[in-house]
């Protein structure tokens, strides 16, 4: 439906929803118009509008949902995502936003009886993918309004756009559920197709000098190269990046609206991190002879969307790490519009040395401000433009680039505040406790939100960003978070990228495809038991024989016989760690 009395009427979804359970079919309408829904088959999955699908039965169960997030065609039919809670985590441009708090996918598969055993264990395997997708952290949506689109896109947009459907609006890069939405649109249910983000949305109410003033730090993920640390590394041949991430920090101060926009995503050369078992796999660059175009393709399209880059490498300049920074530097030599600054972060600022971001502040700070950031003022005249970007990356894009972005968010909004009065030439935000403190949870919360999306675990150095400095308690739960990496990188992720696979549609389910247990030949679950079981039994055999061994000849050749067998499963594992860590089935690398 739509809303408003002006020539650019804002559309509207409807929010309170009514699921309808029959033994044929689910029935979704709108409680505010009843008349208003959809109906999909349990058997074939099929989708009709709800004054094809009336029925005078009654549901064997009703139930609220708070939006249909799409469908997705399996094996043996369609399955329903339906958001089943939420919650409001404040508003953007007025507009409230909701974060998804959990989500259920319906089957609509009779047809799975008829399968044989091979697609049945194919769709069981779907089933547990389609688990994991229900589990996904960090999913955004409005029913008002899209929150794809930054501000300087939107105040730049046609007269009339706000009146189209919202999945219209919306920018596809940053649309999670982009794939499941295309059957909803193909039957033409747009009061009811809800396009979600994936990112963070986090808001503070700020008091500076009697000034109430709104922060909001609003990241969209994009969903070119979606996928997790390890099995997501680096750039596909098209151009797009893994862990590419827009984020904006809002600020709203007495009808005035700034903007600042910034940019982060893996390093755009081919490279991958295949897990092995180690702490830290090596990482590999691709050879390629589209190398060139790979990285020319990345910077013209931010170029076309963001203006002048400065492209800012954080990461070390030994081993690995330095090699990649050596090749994507030299790539970088060929590109004459793009700057691009190397900065050794660790080496610069250590674990603890934040203030030494200043060193890189003092190298960017006069192409920074030139840039700019966006500025509107109560009527919407537009002040000031952001004229480029800054493209920050380190290895994961994560921990050294949220404390990076964080400061320079802070350099930016210390200039808006003095641009709007508020503060005088020489004031700047750390002045002010509290105000400071609540700046700073606004990006540490952020970082945990992203990295949980990308590595599973909350971001290391976020005392950096919340504190400024590290603490103890800090580095216990950065030594738990890099423990958890491990684990979750090794033993589950394998997983968690075929569901993103499947969700995103960079795999399609079919009949003619094979079997995804055809397609990875190694069951590296069906292995990885049985070596843990030789290790841990052998080390205790070992151990025993070894305290017995004096007694007797018999005891001490046990004890030799036991500590082999363990050094030699020990050695067999370190061979083949790739082959026991959980590895993505459905698609390769690139």
């Amino acid at each position: 439906m739509e809303i408003g009395s002006s020539s650019d009427k804002i559309f509207k979804l409807y929010d309170q929803l009514e699921l309808l359970e029959y033994q044929d079919k689910f029935v979704v309408k709108s409680l505010e118009s009843p008349d208003q829904g959809f109906s999909i088959s349990r058997r074939e999955g099929n989708i009709e509008t709800l004054s094809d699908a009336s029925s005078s039965e009654k549901p064997s169960k009703t139930s609220a949902i708070y939006g249909v997030a799409g469908t997705i065609r399996l094996l043996a039919g369609t399955y329903l995502l339906v958001i089943t809670s939420r919650k409001e985590v404040g508003s953007f441009l007025g507009f409230p936003v909701y974060r998804v708090e959990s989500m259920k996918f319906l089957a609509c598969n009779e047809a799975l009886r008829f399968s044989n055993s091979q697609e049945k264990r194919d769709e069981a395997y779907f089933m547990t993918l389609l688990k994991t997708v229900e589990a996904t952290p960090g999913l955004y949506y409005s029913y008002e309004t899209d929150i794809t689109l930054n501000l300087q896109r939107r105040c730049k947009l046609m007269e009339g756009w706000m009146s189209k459907p919202i999945w219209k609006q919306a920018d596809p890069r940053f649309v999670w559920n982009k794939h499941l939405l295309e059957e909803l649109i193909e039957y033409k249910l747009d009061e009811f197709i809800i396009p979600l983000l994936q990112g963070s949305f986090q808001m503070a109410q700020l008091e500076l000098k009697n000034s109430p003033t709104t922060c909001t730090l609003l990241s969209r993920r994009c969903t070119r190269r979606l996928g997790t640390r390890m099995w997501r590394r680096g750039a596909n041949l098209e151009g797009d990046t893994a862990n590419f991430i827009e984020t904006e920090q809002l600020l709203e101060l007495e009808g005035f609206r700034c903007s600042l926009l910034q940019i982060r995503g893996s390093i755009p050369l081919l490279w991958e991190q295949i897990v092995d078992l180690s702490y830290k796999p090596r990482l590999r660059i691709i050879n390629h002879e589209h190398t060139p175009q790979v990285v020319e393709r990345h910077f013209h399209d931010l170029f076309q969307r963001y203006g002048e880059t400065i492209a800012l490498d954080l990461t070390e300049k030994h081993g690995d790490e330095g090699q990649l920074s050596a090749a994507y530097s030299a790539e970088m030599q060929k590109l004459p519009n793009v700057r691009y600054v190397s900065f050794d972060f660790h080496h610069v600022c250590g674990n603890s040395n934040f203030d030494n971001l200043g060193v890189l502040y003092d190298q960017i700070s006069e192409d920074f401000e030139k840039q700019g950031y966006f500025l509107i003022d109560t009527d919407g005249n537009i002040l000031e433009e952001q004229k480029g970007i800054i493209r920050s990356n380190c290895i994961d894009c994560l921990d050294r680039t949220n404390v990076t972005q964080s400061y320079l968010a802070r350099k930016s909004l210390n200039i808006q505040l003095q641009r709007l009065g508020v503060f005088t030439s020489t004031e700047c935000i750390p002045l002010f406790a509290e105000d400071y403190g609540k700046f700073r949870t606004l990006w540490a919360e952020q970082g945990d939100e992203i990295s949980l999306e990308y590595a599973g675990t909350h971001a290391l150095k976020g005392d950096l960003v919340r504190y400024g400095k590290q603490t103890v308690a800090g580095l216990i739960k950065d030594g738990m978070s890099a423990v958890s990496r491990y684990y979750l990188n090794n033993f589950h992720d394998g997983i968690r990228q075929d569901a993103l696979d499947l969700v995103s549609g960079r795999y399609t389910v079919s009949r003619n495809n094979p079997s995804p247990f055809q397609l990875n030949s190694f069951e590296s679950f069906s292995y990885l038991p049985v070596a843990s079981a030789l290790l841990v039994g052998g080390l205790t055999l070992t151990t025993f024989t070894i305290q017995q061994a004096g007694r007797s000849a018999q005891h001490y050749v046990s004890s030799v016989f036991w500590a082999g067998v363990t050094a030699g499963v020990m050695a067999l594992v370190k061979a083949n760690g790739r082959q026991f860590c959980s590895r993505p089935r459905l698609c390769g690398l690139l």
